[in-house]
């Protein structure tokens, strides 16, 4: 009987991650709908199939997170913390860098790998079936991806102390920007897209140019890792939003890329 506390901790966080996404994505599906009506039209069948691979991948993701939830509350065995005054209070912003920056730095690693010929036929070619991505495709992801991606916040919460809020702050953070970065138009104002801040940080605009092309633009948060390799593509040409048509026009080009 002692599997049984850790099977329902891995049940219900993968029923967590997967209303969030359900939540998440469809909070940003319904505000495209009504900010760019017409933007996923025919896309329909491709967004069912984004929500199939989604909620495969929220098992794959609630399993090390149901592991650390339970190794937490159970044995004490994680760096998560609840005294806020158990570092001092600075500590909290540079805890939360410090999880985006690591997470961003093996995102760019690992979603660079993946696309290497045999890896992108393998596995990461599921996610670039999004053509164009929408909403529902940012947690589209063959089991192989799903893997790298589920096990990296898990692992750190064993070595980088971290508090609960801050670590719900990553995790929202997360979320809001995968989902945000595929769904085919803009949230933030053009002046931070196109202004000091843009030159650093990652939003749909950037990402966008990595699914037109299937090439480079291959962080999560930051820019840095690109523009250190070279990879850096700049940003699409969508600072509000892209038209439908031109979508479809890319979806058409990315069929000619699908080798990776």
């Amino acid at each position: 009987m002692t599997g049984w506390p850790i099977l329902f901790s891995a049940l219900a966080m993968t029923a967590i991650v997967g209303v969030r996404y359900l939540l998440t994505s469809g909070t940003f599906a319904f505000a495209t709908r009504l900010k760019h009506p017409g933007l996923y039209r025919g896309l329909e069948p491709q967004m069912r199939r984004e929500v199939g691979w989604s909620l495969a991948s929220a098992a794959i993701y609630g399993v090390p997170a149901g592991v650390v939830a339970w190794g937490w509350q159970a044995h004490g065995w994680t760096r998560i913390y609840t005294d806020i005054h158990a570092f001092p209070i600075w500590y909290l912003p540079l805890s939360l860098f410090a999880y985006l920056l690591i997470h961003d730095t093996w995102f760019y690693w690992t979603h660079r790998w993946m696309h290497r010929p045999k890896l992108f036929r393998i596995a990461h070619s599921v996610h670039h079936d999004s053509r164009p991505p929408t909403a529902w495709a940012a947690m589209s992801f063959h089991p192989v991806e799903a893997i790298t991606g589920a096990i990296v916040i898990p692992a750190l919460v064993f070595v980088i102390p971290i508090h609960v809020a801050v670590l719900g702050t990553v995790l929202a953070i997360m979320t809001v920007m995968g989902v945000g970065n595929h769904m085919g138009w803009e949230m933030f104002p053009r002046a931070l897209v196109h202004g000091p801040a843009g030159r650093w940080l990652i939003t749909a605009t950037h990402h966008e140019r990595h699914h037109a092309a299937y090439r480079g633009n291959y962080g999560l948060y930051f820019r840095f890792w690109d523009k250190a390799c070279g990879t850096d593509l700049g940003l699409g040409d969508f600072g509000g939003s892209i038209a439908p048509a031109d979508r479809r026009r890319e979806r058409v080009a990315a069929d000619t890329h699908a080798d990776g």
